[in-house]
């Protein structure tokens, strides 16, 4: 056994990180320099949902499953996103692939957890499938994310986790959200392609493949009972059940979530460590922005590189490394 080290799983916050696509840009002021008055006080106004942060079930849902009023940020425990927690490792997703209680199994396989076991009853588990890596202002990392759903959603549930840590735009994949066609505010964005994204996906992976993100196709394929069996426990709390289900599903049982996990993540996928994490104090608040940090043994943590941001705490690096692994290989062949 070595001695235990720190590794710091959040994105660096400035006033330009990125954020959701109608997010507000934060504003960073001095109040005083130190040329002026001796000492440095800044002001910073932003959403509260920007880079690493904290959702709370009040955020996504009037009620939760038990019938009451979904909870605030400080009516959760204070160890609600903290405790022993596990890495599953998701980098074999394939780009904008709907995250299943599948490929969760898989990945218990793959790190010699035994997927029906009661192993994670109540630890925190974080997901990392690489998209931390393209955190930047783009549509690579916002548009074209693979994600969890409603399916992700119940297995958590299943499986008693406290607290689930994503390294992904949000704890739904993107065509779950405003992004595509569900949402009070649903934009259904224009792609790289200039289409919608939604007709992008469709081209891509099929109807039937787009079922899960909208009622319409699911009755299609799949039949209006089974959305009923699926979606309706949501649609019975008042929830749209195609919009952000697996969020709804997580919080509405009291499993929070954390979004946008980063730093150097990399350095325990797979593996095993304790997990910290605390959102602000905030009365009646929705969430919050927070410092993710792991505790593991420092002869257990993969042997990576230590993560540099160049770019004000973007993910876009260098222009050699711009969302993609190996630049050279990309250089010769721009199809890929």
């Amino acid at each position: 056994m070595g001695k235990k080290i720190w590794v710091d799983l959040t994105h660096p916050f400035s006033a330009e990180i990125p954020r959701w696509p109608y997010f507000d840009k934060p504003v960073i002021d001095s109040k005083h320099s130190m040329a002026k008055g001796g000492v440095l006080t800044q002001y910073i106004g932003c959403t509260m949902h920007t880079g690493t942060h904290c959702d709370a079930p009040r955020h996504v849902m009037e009620r939760e499953f038990d019938g009451r009023r979904a909870r605030y940020t400080h009516e959760m425990a204070v160890d609600a996103y903290t405790g022993d927690a596990v890495c599953l490792d998701l980098h074999f997703m394939k780009r904008w692939e709907l995250i299943t209680a599948e490929h969760l199994d898989k990945a218990c396989r793959n790190m010699g957890i035994d997927p029906d076991s009661d192993y994670l009853q109540g630890k925190v588990l974080c997901l990392c499938t690489g998209m931390h890596l393209k955190f930047d202002d783009s549509k690579e990392y916002y548009h074209y994310s693979t994600g969890t759903g409603r399916s992700a959603g119940i297995w958590f549930v299943k499986h008693g986790v406290k607290c689930v840590a994503m390294d992904m735009q949000a704890l739904d994949h993107p065509l779950h959200t405003a992004m595509g066609n569900n949402g009070m505010t649903r934009m259904n964005l224009l792609g790289a392609s200039g289409k919608p994204i939604i007709e992008e996906f469709i081209e891509e992976f099929g109807e039937e493949a787009y079922a899960p993100f909208e009622k319409e196709y699911y009755v299609k394929y799949y039949g209006e009972e089974a959305y009923e069996e699926f979606y309706g426990p949501l649609e019975a709390i008042g929830n749209w059940g195609t919009w952000e289900p697996c969020h709804k599903t997580m919080l509405g049982h009291g499993i929070v979530g954390v979004e946008n996990l980063g730093g150097d993540l990399e350095k325990v996928c797979g593996k095993e460590f304790e997990f910290f994490c605390f959102p602000l104090r905030w009365y009646m608040g929705d969430g919050s922005m927070a410092r993710c940090v792991a505790r593991i043994d420092e002869d257990d943590i993969n042997d990576v590189p230590e993560r540099t941001y160049l770019y004000c705490g973007t993910g876009c690096q260098d222009r050699e490394h711009y969302g993609f692994d190996d630049y050279e290989k990309f250089a010769a062949d721009p199809a890929i």
